[in-house]
């Protein structure tokens, strides 16, 4: 599988979980958080190529994708993750909270989306 769509298939599971979550279906909800960590997963298989491809979801209209793209890109691409953390974490509700939480992980030293 390209690794193009490896990234779109991460970036379909993340809005389609966040939107499973709006309606209250939190076992759609899971059922898309397995498929996106299962494309992580491959992605991550191919290296850094596979880190680099996924990059590309760190100015992804959508702020769910943005958010979830950079936690998991926090040791590879650690600036420009962080910076779409913290532009997230300024705002209110669930995808900021989950920015702040990544961010507050990574600084414990906690974080482990992709152990190196």
């Amino acid at each position: 599988m390209k690794l193009e769509d490896l990234v779109e298939q991460f970036a379909e599971n993340v809005a389609a979980q966040t939107d499973a979550i709006w309606r209250g279906d939190a076992k759609i909800g899971n059922r898309h958080a397995r498929n996106y960590g299962a494309a992580f997963d491959k992605l991550r298989a191919h290296g850094d190529a596979g880190r680099d491809a996924l990059a590309v979801l760190l100015k992804h209209p959508r702020m769910d994708v943005r958010v979830m793209a950079a936690a998991h890109l926090l040791r590879h691409r650690t600036a420009e993750a962080k910076a779409v953390l913290e532009e997230a974490a300024r705002g209110e509700g669930m995808i900021p909270f989950g920015a702040q939480q990544a961010l507050k992980r990574w600084e414990e030293g906690t974080w482990a989306l992709d152990p190196a």
